[in-house]
C-alpha cells in the first residue's frame, strides 16, 4: 500500500481510489489512535462537504468510528474550519471533514483533527497508516458499547457566530458584497454571516447539488466573480474555495487581490495595531518576489514555510507568530484558529477596510506583484522521487535559472493531493517566463509522465 496521507489528509477519486473500505478503515484506525486518553466513550464530529459521494464516505467512515466505541456527531456541510472551532469549543476527542478542498467534484478526501483542532503531525498520520497497513486487531466492543450517532443541529449557527465574534463592531452597512461559495461548504453559512452583519449582499453559487462544487466557480476560477463586481458596481467581491479554508478577494475594480496581498494588508494593519507579534508573517516558498520585497519595504520580518497551511501553522506554533498564509487563500490568524478559514479572513480583511475607509484596491497597492506563470506538468506519484534526479530535467532548470540572471525565481514543486508537479516562475518578463514555464512543464512530462 503506497503512502495514505498527503500534505492535506488523504485524497483520491471517491469510490475507486478512496473507496468506502478505506473510510471504513480509516474510521477505525483514526478513532483507536486519536481517542486513546478518553475516558468514557469517545466523542467524534463528522462533517463534509457538498460533493455527492460525501454521504457514501460519511457512512462508512461513521460505521468504522462506531465500530470503535466512538459517538459520531453529524454536523452535515459545513466548512472545514468549522471542524476545527467546534472541536474545540465542545471538547471533542478529534474531528473529520469529509472533502477535497478545491478539486473536482469526482474527487473526495478525509482530513482528521485532533482534539485540540489541529491537523495532525507526520508520526500520527504514519501511526494510523501503520494500523492500517499491518492489519492490526483492534478492539469490536458489543452491546451497549458499540458507538451512536447522534446529529449536531447548532454546528453551522455555532461557527457562524463565533466568526462574527472575531470582528466586534464590525458593520457593513455601506458596502456591497459579492461572494463565490463555489457551492461548496460555505454555501449556506456564508450569506448567513455577511448578512448578519449588514452588507448589501450578492451571493453566487450557493446551490449545491452534488455535482457542482467547484465547477467554474470558487476561489480556483475567479472570472464571473471579477464580472459581477463590475456589473454590481460592488465594493468588494470574496471567493471561497470548496470546503471553506481559504478565500480570495476582488477589488473594486474587478482586480484578483490574492493570499500574499491579503496578508500584506492585515498584516500592516496587524502591526500598526501592535498585534503582530515577533513582527513577522509566515509564507511559503510560493508567495511571490513582491510580498518579500513589502515586508522588507515596511520592516516586518518574512519567513518561508513549505506549501500547505499546516507547515504555515508550525511554524507560527514553534516560533510564536501570530500571522501566516500562503499565496493560494489560506491564512491562519492564530489569535482566533488553528487553520486556515476564507470566512474568519474575509470578515477580518473586511474590518481593515471599513476602519481604514479606503478602497480595497488603494489598501492591496502595498504590493507589487511580480509577473509569475503556474504550469501543471502531469506525473504519476510514483514517479514524482526522479524529479530530483533526472539529469535532463536538472540541466533544463539550471539553464533556465542563469537565463532570469537573478531578476526572477523558479520553483518545481510536486504537489501532493494531485497526480501534478507544479513549476512556478517568476520574473519580470511575463512572455519570457511563461515560455520557460511551458518548456520546463514539457521536460517533465516528456521524461516522468509514462
Amino acid at each position: 500500500m503506497g503512502k495514505l496521507f498527503g500534505t492535506d489528509g488523504i485524497r483520491g477519486i471517491a469510490n475507486t481510489e478512496l473507496t468506502p473500505e478505506m473510510a471504513f478503515d480509516l474510521g477505525r484506525a483514526g478513532a483507536f489512535v486519536l481517542t486513546k486518553e478518553a475516558k468514557n466513550a469517545p466523542k467524534v464530529l463528522v462533517a463534509k462537504d457538498s460533493r455527492q459521494s460525501g454521504d457514501m464516505l460519511e457512512a462508512a467512515l461513521t460505521a468504522g468510528l462506531c465500530s470503535i466505541g466512538a459517538t459520531v456527531f453529524r454536523a452535515d456541510v459545513i466548512p472545514t474550519p468549522a471542524v476545527a472551532y467546534l472541536v474545540r469549543k465542545y471538547k471533542f476527542d478529534a474531528g473529520v471533514m469529509i472533502s477535497a478542498s478545491h478539486n473536482k467534484m469526482a474527487d473526495n478526501g478525509i482530513k482528521f483533527f485532533n482534539n485540540e483542532g489541529f491537523k495532525l503531525p507526520d508520526d500520527i498520520e504514519n501511526e494510523i497508516e501503520s494500523l492500517i497497513e499491518e492489519k492490526r486487531i483492534l478492539p469490536r466492543p458489543t452491546g451497549k458499547d458499540v458507538g451512536t450517532v447522534q446529529k449536531s443541529p447548532t454546528a453551522a449557527e455555532d461557527y457562524a457566530s463565533f466568526v462574527i465574534s472575531t470582528v466586534p463592531g464590525l458593520n457593513l452597512d455601506n458596502l456591497k458584497i459579492v461572494i463565490d461559495c463555489a457551492n461548496g461548504a460555505t454555501s449556506y453559512v456564508a450569506p448567513v454571516v455577511f448578512e448578519k452583519l449588514g452588507a448589501n449582499l450578492v451571493a453566487l453559487h450557493n446551490a449545491p447539488n452534488g455535482a457542482n462544487i467547484n465547477e467554474n466557480c470558487g476561489s480556483t476560477h475567479m472570472e464571473r466573480l471579477q464580472a459581477c463586481v463590475k456589473e454590481q458596481k460592488a465594493d468588494i467581491g470574496i471567493a471561497f474555495d470548496g470546503d471553506g479554508d481559504r478565500m480570495l478577494a476582488v477589488s473594486e475594480k474587478g482586480e484578483l487581490i490574492d493570499g500574499d496581498a491579503i496578508l500584506a494588508i492585515c498584516g500592516l494593519d496587524m502591526n500598526e495595531r501592535e498585534k503582530l507579534e515577533k513582527n513577522t508573517i509566515v509564507a511559503t516558498v510560493m508567495s511571490n518576489q513582491g510580498f518579500e520585497c513589502f515586508c522588507r519595504d515596511n520592516k516586518i520580518n518574512m519567513f518561508r514555510a513549505d506549501v500547505g497551511d499546516r507547515y504555515v501553522l508550525e511554524k507560527m506554533l514553534a516560533d510564536g507568530y501570530s500571522l501566516g498564509g500562503e499565496q493560494s487563500g489560506h491564512v491562519i490568524f492564530r489569535e482566533y484558529g488553528t487553520t486556515g478559514d476564507g470566512i474568519l479572513t474575509a470578515l477580518q480583511l473586511l474590518s481593515v477596510i471599513t476602519r481604514k475607509k479606503q478602497p480595497v484596491s488603494a489598501l492591496a497597492g502595498v504590493v507589487e506583484t511580480f509577473p509569475q506563470v503556474l504550469v501543471n506538468a502531469t506525473v504519476p506519484n510514483s514517479r514524482k522521487p526522479e524529479l530530483e534526479t533526472c539529469e535532463e530535467i536538472q540541466k533544463a532548470q539550471a539553464k533556465i535559472e542563469a537565463a532570469l540572471k537573478g531578476e526572477g525565481r523558479i520553483l518545481v514543486r510536486p504537489s501532493g493531493t494531485e497526480a501534478v508537479v507544479r513549476v512556478m516562475l517568476e520574473g519580470r518578463d511575463k512572455n519570457k517566463i511563461e515560455e520557460y514555464a511551458k518548456s520546463l512543464a514539457d521536460i517533465i512530462e516528456k521524461n516522468l509522465a509514462n
